[in-house]
C-alpha cells in the first residue's frame, strides 16, 4: 500500500488508497503484543480496531495519551480550560475515559493513561512493550494526520503491523474523493450520489481482552481528575446542572431513550426545532458522544434505519436524522480533501472577504455584551453548558459575520472550537464557512435577525430571562429590544440599559445594509479574479470600501459602556 504525502502551507494532507490503512507483517507470530491507541472512538461497541487488537494476542495494552496540546491549563484564556478546549469539554472527555476504563475492566483489562506528546509517547511504548501490532481508529483531522504519519512510519520501519480502520464516519472520505476524480464533492447532493449506501457490518465487541503485560519503565496512571490536571484554581460561574455526562454508557442510554420514541425519530425534520427550548432541548443531544466516538456513528445509523423500517412514513435526507449523519460525513469528506479548509487564505473553496479585524466587537460577542438579548443569552448558554441548539449557532454565527459585526469567521470558529463540547474540526469549520457565506451557501441577503428570529419561537422571552437574569423583569414588549423601553420601565425592571445591561454595539438596520454592501463588493472581486484574490487585490478592495463608506451613511457603532 502506497502512502503519499502532499504538503500544504499548514500541515500535511495525507491521502491513502481506497481501504483503511492496514499493514500486515507476514512474519508476525500468533500471541504477540498489541497496542490499542484510543483517541476518539472511546467505546467498546462497534470498535473494529479494539476487536482486531484482541485477536490472537498474548497481551493487549489499551492506551490513551493526555495531550498537553489540548489539555494543559491556560490561565490567559477567556474562560476556564486549555488554550484549545474549555473546561466543559475537558471534563466530558475525562468522564468518557473513566467510563471506558470501567468497560475495559469488565473485559479483564483497563485503560493505561500516559502524558506527553502523543506520537513520542506511543513510539516509546512500542519500543518498551515489544509491540508487534498497533491498532487505532483512522482520523481525518490534520493534527492527527501528522501524528499518525510519524507513528506509522516508525511502525513500518520496525516491522510492526498497523491496523487503522475508518470507523468514525459512515463512509471512507478517500473513497468518495477518488470516485469524484480526486476532488471532494462540494454539494450535499453530489456527495450522496457518490457515496451511495454504506457497506459495512457492525463490529462485535470482544467478550474478553487479553491481559496487560509488563509495563517496563513507562509511567502509567489512572484517569486524572480535572483538579489533577491543574484546574483546581478555576471557579465556576453560577453553573447550571451539567447537561452532559461523558461516556459510552451514557451515550447508549441516551440513544435508547431517543429511539424508544419511534414516531419522533421517524418524523424528525431539521431545520425545524426550537432553539429557545432549554428545559427539554428539541434534538437527540447525542452530538458530543458522536464527536468523541462514545457512540458509534454506524450503530446510530443502524438503529435509526431499524426505526424507519417499522414506521413507514418517515422523513428523508437532508432533513431526517439519517440526513444529519450524512451531513456530518459530507463535511468530513470536504474537510479532508480541501487543503487549508480551516482558514480563508489558501482555501480554494472559500470566498476571499475583507472581514473586520475588531477585537472589541469580537469580545463583546464572545462575552455576551452585544446589547442584543437573544444573541447574548445564546452566548451565555454556550459558555455555561458547552452546547447550544443548531439554530442558535446559526443566529450568533450570522450576527458575528455577515449579518451585523462583519468579524472574520475564523475568530468565531475559534470561540466555538473552544467552548462547544461537541466541537468537531470538520463540522465546525464547515458550518462557519457556510454561515458566513464564504462557501457552500451564498445567499447573503438572508439574515438571521437578532430580534425577530428568537421572538418567533419564544415571544415572552423565557429563554432570555433564564440565561440573562438581569433582564428577568423586563416586560415582554421590550425583552428583545430593551434599549427601546422608557426609563420608567427600565427602572421598574431594575435594569438600566447602559448601566446594568449594555447598549447595542451596533445599529442593526444600518449594519445589515453595510454588511450586504461589503459582501456584494467582495463577491464581485472573487468573480472577476476567478477566486484567485491576491493580497494587493484585498488591500484595494478595503480602500475602496472605506472611500465609499465615507461618501455614504455608514452604520455607526453605538458606544457601549462595558459592565
Amino acid at each position: 500500500m502506497q502512502l503519499q504525502l502532499l504538503p500544504t502551507s499548514h500541515t500535511f494532507f495525507t491521502r491513502f488508497s481506497l481501504s483503511p490503512f492496514i499493514h500486515r507483517n507476514p512474519n508476525m507470530t500468533s500471541g504477540s503484543n498489541s497496542l490499542m491507541w484510543f483517541r476518539k472512538g472511546l467505546r467498546i461497541h462497534d470498535n473494529p480496531a479494539l476487536e482486531y487488537a484482541a485477536k490472537n494476542s498474548n497481551h493487549v495494552y489499551p492506551v490513551f495519551v493526555i495531550d498537553p496540546h489540548y489539555m494543559k491549563p491556560d490561565p490567559n484564556s477567556f474562560s476556564p480550560g486549555s488554550n484549545l478546549a474549555g473546561l466543559n469539554r475537558i471534563r466530558f472527555l475525562l468522564e468518557s475515559l473513566v467510563d471506558l476504563d470501567s468497560g475495559l475492566k469488565k473485559l479483564g483489562s483497563r485503560l493505561l493513561v500516559l502524558h506527553g506528546e502523543p506520537s513520542d509517547v506511543v513510539i516509546r511504548c512500542l519500543k518498551e512493550w515489544d509491540i508487534k501490532r498497533l491498532c487505532f481508529e483512522y482520523d481525518t483531522e490534520p493534527y492527527y494526520q501528522a501524528l499518525d504519519t510519524k507513528v506509522k512510519n516508525y511502525a513500518l520501519e520496525n516491522g510492526i503491523e498497523v491496523f487503522s480502520p475508518v470507523t468514525h464516519t459512515l463512509f471512507n472520505p478517500v473513497e468518495v474523493i477518488e470516485k469524484n476524480g480526486g476532488k471532494p464533492p462540494l454539494s450535499y447532493q453530489s456527495f450522496l450520489k457518490l457515496a451511495g449506501e454504506p457497506h459495512w457490518s457492525i463490529s462485535s465487541p470482544p467478550s474478553t481482552i487479553p491481559p496487560i503485560g509488563d509495563l517496563g519503565n513507562c509511567e502509567v496512571s489512572e484517569v486524572p481528575t480535572v483538579e489533577q490536571l491543574g484546574y483546581q484554581d478555576f471557579q465556576e460561574e453560577d453553573p447550571d446542572p451539567p447537561l452532559f455526562k461523558g461516556g459510552e454508557s451514557e451515550a447508549l442510554r441516551r440513544l435508547q431513550e431517543s429511539t424508544n420514541n419511534k414516531e419522533w425519530v421517524a418524523k424528525f425534520e431539521k431545520p425545524k426545532g426550537d432553539p429557545s427550548a432549554f428545559i427539554r432541548p428539541s434534538t437527540t443531544m447525542l452530538s458530543p458522544y458522536l464527536k468523541f466516538g462514545c457512540l458509534s456513528t454506524r450503530y446510530f445509523y443502524q438503529r435509526v434505519k431499524e426505526v424507519q423500517q417499522e414506521v413507514k412514513n418517515h422523513t428523508s435526507p437532508p432533513v431526517s436524522l439519517i440526513g444529519q449523519l450524512l451531513w456530518r460525513d459530507f463535511f468530513y469528506t470536504v474537510g479532508f480533501g480541501t487543503p487549508n479548509f480551516d482558514r480563508m487564505r489558501g482555501n480554494t473553496i472559500c470566498k476571499q472577504i475583507p472581514w473586520n479585524d475588531d477585537d472589541e466587537l469580537l469580545a463583546a460577542w464572545r462575552d455576551a455584551r452585544t446589547g442584543f438579548p437573544w444573541i447574548d443569552a445564546i452566548m451565555v448558554q454556550l459558555r455555561k453548558w458547552g452546547w447550544i441548539h443548531h439554530l442558535a449557532r446559526h443566529s450568533v454565527a450570522c450576527f458575528l459575520t455577515r449579518g451585523d459585526l462583519f468579524v472574520h469567521w475564523e475568530k468565531g470558529r475559534d470561540v466555538f472550537e473552544r467552548l462547544l463540547i461537541d466541537s468537531d474540526w470538520a463540522i465546525n469549520n464547515g458550518n462557519w464557512l457556510w454561515l458566513s457565506c464564504s462557501s457552500f451557501f451564498y445567499q447573503y441577503n438572508r439574515i438571521y435577525s437578532p430580534i425577530s428570529f428568537g421572538k418567533k419561537y419564544d415571544p415572552t422571552g423565557a429563554y432570555i430571562r433564564h440565561f440573562l437574569p438581569v433582564l428577568k423583569d423586563m416586560p415582554k414588549e421590550y425583552i428583545y429590544e430593551p434599549w427601546k423601553a422608557p426609563l420608567s420601565v427600565q427602572t421598574k425592571a431594575k435594569c438600566i440599559i447602559g448601566k446594568d445591561y449594555p447598549k447595542p454595539v451596533i445599529c442593526h438596520d444600518d449594519a445589515i445594509k453595510e454588511c450586504k454592501r461589503r459582501l456584494a463588493a467582495a463577491y464581485e472581486l472573487n468573480k472577476k479574479t476567478n477566486g484567485v484574490v491576491s493580497d494587493e487585490d484585498m488591500k484595494k478592495l478595503r480602500r475602496k470600501l472605506v472611500e465609499d463608506q465615507g461618501q455614504g451613511n455608514d452604520s455607526r457603532r453605538l458606544k457601549q459602556k462595558l459592565i
